[in-house]
């Protein structure tokens, strides 16, 4: 059997325009799948009960990033969405202006509500990845948290204070997952004098 398959080509006069919008459609849908991935040898968490993870978090430790740089104080309130989603609340003291700082978001489940695998939004239509690669299940006290990749690294908890060897414990497994450790800001989460 002979087959012909014709291959699309854009008209001449504009194909180098067409190829450079191309390539940037490309390297777009590229950017915002990387984001929203599961980076290598982190295992979201299993049997992941959303009901019990909604509610207030305190930032225990992270890497840093432009969005949270300068905050103290910083929390993530959960609720849950009338489309099935979480609604997120990001909170943050910035010590420098004497005020506080607060984003809205919204996530949804990627693969499932028993896998803690989300994609979260501030921004718009862009979203990341939101992972719980450690939980103390079935108390739902202490939360492992990564991004897309080993660049973004979380220690909630429920209490603004966290016991040291917890601390230690999540320091270890995460410097045994690759995350760089020796980076990590330990969040000043005192009360404002």
């Amino acid at each position: 059997m002979n087959m012909h398959v014709e291959k699309f080509s854009p008209p001449r006069l504009a194909s180098s325009r067409w190829r450079r919008a191309w390539s940037l459609l490309t390297a777009g849908a590229f950017l915002l799948a990387g984001c929203t991935g599961v980076p290598d040898g982190i295992e979201p968490v299993q049997d992941f009960d959303p009901e019990r993870y909604l509610g207030k978090w305190y930032e225990i430790a992270r890497l840093d990033h432009s969005f949270e740089r300068g905050l103290s104080r910083v929390t993530a309130e959960y609720s849950s969405r009338d489309d099935g989603g979480i609604r997120v609340i990001n909170r943050g003291y910035d010590e420098d202006k004497a005020s506080w700082k607060e984003a809205e978001g919204k996530a949804y489940f990627v693969r499932g509500r028993d896998e803690a695998y989300l994609k979260v939004s501030f921004f718009g239509p862009f979203y990341g990845a939101y992972i719980v690669f450690g939980l103390d299940q079935p108390g739902y006290q202490i939360s492992y948290v990564s991004g897309p990749n080993r660049s973004y690294l979380w220690l909630l908890s429920r209490t603004p204070e966290l016991d040291p060897s917890a601390i230690q414990q999540f320091i270890e497994k995460a410097k045994a997952l690759g995350f760089a450790t020796d980076e990590l800001i330990m969040v000043d989460q005192s009360p404002i004098p």
